[in-house]
């Protein structure tokens, strides 16, 4: 397969180890627990993992019965030669269980890139993808999954809600935050450059890098995103002043939020963990929009990107 410059793009972020995380268990299980239901009679497809390291592998294989799975895909990625693709589907050794035994392996005709050709036939098939795409990759990754119109699940870094190309998909109600956010630890490989700050290396030798603002992307539906958030601060001028640059209040905390205002505001990037769009209209970030300047200023200061939301009406 020839490379594009996002093959090239990947080669290097993985030759270099800089998009090399895995996820712990731990914290796949803390946020699929949420989605028992929607899995039963899915075919789940795991494309960014090596599945013989993978735990989002090992999750769904431990948990095929009781998930009530159809089918369980992974593909293994190789930087220059074909590499292989892992299902799991039904107890074909018959001893009355599906589990690692039923496994079957298959060669692949190339590469494994979740972008080839071979991939995205598979993608095809497929009804979620779940998985923790590179970081680098994440524009190109949910791009890829929103134009074949498929359900994901995947592990995101926040600030991507920022993003150009994901910011709309937020702001037109195609994709929210799952359930579980925060600052985690992923082990990296055994070759990962060591860092002076949030690493470590365990008794066993494991090296484990903690990436901060880590959250789970999703278009499944879900309680939390229909949850009201409980607001109970009255609106003020003096406690709410307007930017300099642009017609709307500046909120500095999202529990800060007035109950009694329903014009603009702009309000911390976090606050998309608690976006509700029965509660509030989510218009944009302030350099996508036709401001003076980059970001919101107050009182000649320029602050931290804020998000641009506005309270809906007639709700509670």
């Amino acid at each position: 397969m020839a490379k594009t410059k996002g093959n090239s793009n990947l080669h290097v972020s993985r030759a270099g180890k800089t998009d090399e995380f895995y996820t712990q268990i731990s914290l796949i299980e803390k946020e699929l627990l949420h989605y028992k239901e929607f899995f039963r009679g899915k075919t789940v497809f795991c494309n960014c993992d090596d599945p013989e390291e993978s735990n989002f592998w090992k999750y769904f294989e431990l948990n095929f019965e009781q998930l009530g799975l159809k089918k369980l895909i992974a593909t293994h990625y190789e930087t220059e030669m074909p590499s292989y693709k892992l299902e799991l589907t039904r107890d074909i050794n018959g001893d009355g269980k599906i589990n690692a035994l039923d496994i079957i392996k298959t060669p692949l005709r190339q590469n494994g890139d979740f972008r080839s050709p071979e991939c995205k036939e598979i993608m095809q098939s497929a009804d979620v993808i779940v998985t923790n795409p590179p970081f680098s990759l994440f524009r190109e990754f949910v791009a890829q999954v929103m134009e074949v119109g498929k359900h994901l699940l995947i592990i995101g870094n926040q600030n991507a809600i920022t993003y150009r190309e994901i910011l709309p998909l937020f702001t037109d109600n195609k994709i929210w935050l799952g359930y579980n956010s925060g600052h985690f630890w992923f082990r990296v490989p055994n070759d990962y450059e060591v860092k002076k700050t949030d690493f470590k290396i365990d008794e066993a030798g494991i090296k484990w890098r903690r990436m901060g603002n880590i959250c789970w992307f999703t278009n499944i539906d879900i309680e939390k995103r229909h949850e009201n958030m409980t607001l109970f601060r009255n609106y003020t001028p003096d406690k709410y002043p307007k930017y300099d640059n642009y017609d709307a209040i500046n909120v500095d905390k999202t529990v800060d939020i007035p109950c009694d205002y329903f014009e603009i505001m702009g309000v911390p990037i976090t606050f998309i963990d608690k976006h509700n769009p029965e509660q509030f209209e989510l218009l944009g970030i302030d350099d996508h929009r036709a401001w003076l300047g980059h970001g919101p200023v107050l009182n000649g200061k320029t602050l931290y990107r804020r998000l641009i939301i506005r309270r809906c009406k007639n709700k509670e």
